[in-house]
């Protein structure tokens, strides 16, 4: 009888801790549950007012940047759907094309959103990528921080909730997927605190002499080392492939976040040099590995990018550093900006990329003070002064006036693939160090509760995080209803005029009025478009510039119409229109109804030397049998 209790008191003492244990994860399990629902929650409310009108609603601030983003996103599940090529086409800028690797095309999205795109259309794979994109990289950040850095789940709620709705990313949730998908970012981050928590266990093992610990107790990573595909191999898979699928995403964040985390790592074990050096040998293996399964994924795309057809070198940008006001001003697009606007130093509505508002910075200033001690506040606040000062460009500008004092980035931006990088996405390697002192000072103020009711420093605390956090509340993006797309695109009446060529719209699309690539969408890439709204290269040295090289008929059109005055046409000018259009190999071109478009219309009938035809809502000029 003994013997049996003896056997069996262990057993259900062991039965009843693993049911504490399995009851304990369901908890956590439904408190992530309900914070990723209060991440998407906000998120649709943020885009609710695209969400109401997915056919014709417009976020009015991303100016022509949601018509590219519907447009690449199309046109990757039209490519996908044909088999044909998605790294480039001819669909735009006919006949030189695109390269769309040297675009933002994010085939991360657009190509598993295929079927979304194809039923819905491309305005709903658009929203919807913003709003799984706020949501998810909250979420992910939040992740992160309840398992490597806090165990407060409200703390690394705080954290994650900045990272998905900081300043910058509702300003890109009016027009840029690529910086709001960051999701991958904090998966990373976890596989190399992984690679290094490794790397100190074996470092620290290998300082003992092997004769002071038993045969039995040999590493585990010393085992997985010494098998051929053993532990390392996985994680060296699992860290090439997140990588490979970022740079679908979106390179330039990736390389932000490699920058940061490299200034990070060294800043944290830079009082520990000994065991920084352990952990660096330790962890080179597998991340090497992992950069060479990397290549091998993205080496077709990444050839594309760099020397396919219509690839380019960099992109000359100009100064788009931050204005020094814009750190502490609050952003357009929240309750602070509502109720207290500031003056417009912002590059333009998308690119409010810090904002951070003074309590927010002064809050995070005085908890890094308190919390200094900590490695990873020292990191995470250096992170935060070098790539703010980054973020201000190569000349210092206060309220839109340059001081004339020079910043780091004016040697920064000598570097190669750093200088395509608008200097002011720097301050978003700042959002996550910001969110993780937040997160580390909520937990010591919630550990300060516990231990005593009455503590005023957490509920003084709470306050103060409120008073820098509320004004930062992301209202509603804004939408407005944008025009139906002409009939004559609609209803398919523009392929009765094209044969093998293009459709030249007066004038050809660019940048600043980008809509017939929706009406070209709407048409199902039935032709391809002279003229577009893309990066591509110009000139000998391939220089990038936004949209296409100006032909001189292009000009002419433009020129017109911003003049609303027909121009005098010779025969010089019909020479060069005829050489343009045969360039465009061009079947008709069309005017839609637009500003000043009877000066367009006077100015296309001297040019051909014949008056257009009013077909369907539009007028055409069929130009098959001149060119």
């Amino acid at each position: 009888m003994l013997e049996v209790l003896e056997r069996t008191v262990p057993k259900t003492a062991a039965h009843l801790s693993r049911s504490r244990r399995i009851a304990h994860r369901l908890r956590l399990a439904r408190t992530d549950l309900l914070i990723a629902g209060g991440y998407l929650a906000l998120a649709v409310l943020v885009l609710s007012g695209q969400w109401r009108h997915p056919e014709d609603g417009y976020l009015i601030k991303s100016g022509q940047d949601q018509t590219m983003w519907e447009w690449f996103f199309a046109v990757t599940a039209h490519n996908v759907a044909n088999l044909e090529n998605p790294l480039g086409t001819v669909l735009q800028n006919y006949p030189d094309g695109v390269n769309m690797m040297a675009n933002t095309a994010m085939f991360g999205v657009g190509v598993p959103f295929t079927p979304i795109t194809l039923l819905f259309g491309p305005t709903v794979t658009f929203v919807l990528v913003l709003t799984l994109g706020l949501a998810g990289t909250a979420f992910a950040w939040y992740w992160l921080f309840s398992r490597h850095l806090v165990d407060s789940r409200p703390a690394a709620a705080i954290g994650g909730l900045f990272c998905g709705f900081a300043p910058g990313m509702i300003s890109h949730g009016n027009a840029h997927p690529n910086f709001v998908v960051l999701l991958l970012l904090p998966i990373i981050t976890a596989r190399f605190l992984r690679l290094a928590e490794r790397a100190e266990t074996s470092g620290g093992n290998r300082a003992v002499p092997a004769t002071a610990r038993p045969t039995a107790d040999v590493d585990r990573a010393d085992l997985a080392t010494a098998r051929p595909f053993g532990r390392r191999g996985r994680d060296a898979v699992v860290l090439g492939l997140l990588v490979a699928l970022q740079i679908a995403l979106g390179e330039e964040p990736l390389l932000i976040y490699a920058m940061a985390f490299g200034v990070f790592a060294l800043v944290y074990y830079l009082h520990r040099p000994r065991l920084g050096w352990h952990v660096l040998r330790g962890s080179t293996p597998t991340v090497a590995l992992a950069a060479l399964i990397t290549v091998a994924l993205t080496e077709i795309p990444l050839w594309w990018q760099f020397f396919g057809p219509q690839s380019y070198r960099s992109i000359d940008h100009g100064p788009m550093g931050n204005d020094l006001e814009a750190l502490f001003q609050f952003p357009s697009e929240s309750l602070g900006g509502m109720l207290s606007p500031g003056t417009n130093v912002a590059i333009n509505p998308t690119e409010e990329n810090s904002y951070f508002g003074w309590p927010l910075l002064l809050l995070v200033t005085v908890g890094a003070i308190l919390l200094w001690r900590n490695r990873v506040v020292r990191a995470a606040s250096v992170v935060i002064v070098a790539f703010t000062l980054l973020s201000l460009g190569s000349s210092l500008m206060i309220g839109r006036e340059d001081t004339g004092i020079t910043l780091p980035w004016h040697w920064f931006e000598q570097l190669p693939l750093v200088n395509s990088v608008l200097e002011s996405r720097f301050t978003f390697a700042a959002i996550p160090a910001i969110a993780a002192i937040l997160a580390l000072a909520t937990q010591r103020a919630v550990l300060y509760w516990r231990e005593s009711a009455t503590d005023w420093r957490p509920l003084a605390w709470f306050a103060a995080l409120a008073v820098a956090l509320v004004p930062l509340t992301p209202t509603i993006l804004p939408v407005v209803q944008r025009a139906p797309t002409p009939a004559f695109f609609a209803d398919g009446t523009v392929n009765r005029y094209v044969t093998d060529g293009s459709v030249v719209i007066v004038p050809p699309p660019t940048p600043p009025d980008a809509r017939a690539l929706r009406w070209q969408t709407a048409a199902d890439f039935s032709f391809p478009l002279a003229g577009g709204y893309f990066v591509g290269p110009t000139g000998s040295d391939k220089k990038g510039r936004y949209g296409p090289d100006d032909r001189p008929t292009a000009t002419l059109l433009m020129k017109a119409q911003q003049a609303d005055r027909v121009p005098v046409v010779d025969d010089a000018l019909r020479a060069q229109a005829l050489a343009d259009l045969r360039y465009w190999q061009a079947d008709v071109l069309v005017l839609p109804p637009t500003e000043h478009g009877e000066v367009l219309r006077l100015t296309v009938d001297q040019l051909l030397g014949f008056h257009g035809q009013r077909v369907n809502g539009v007028w055409i000029w069929d130009v098959r049998g001149l060119v």
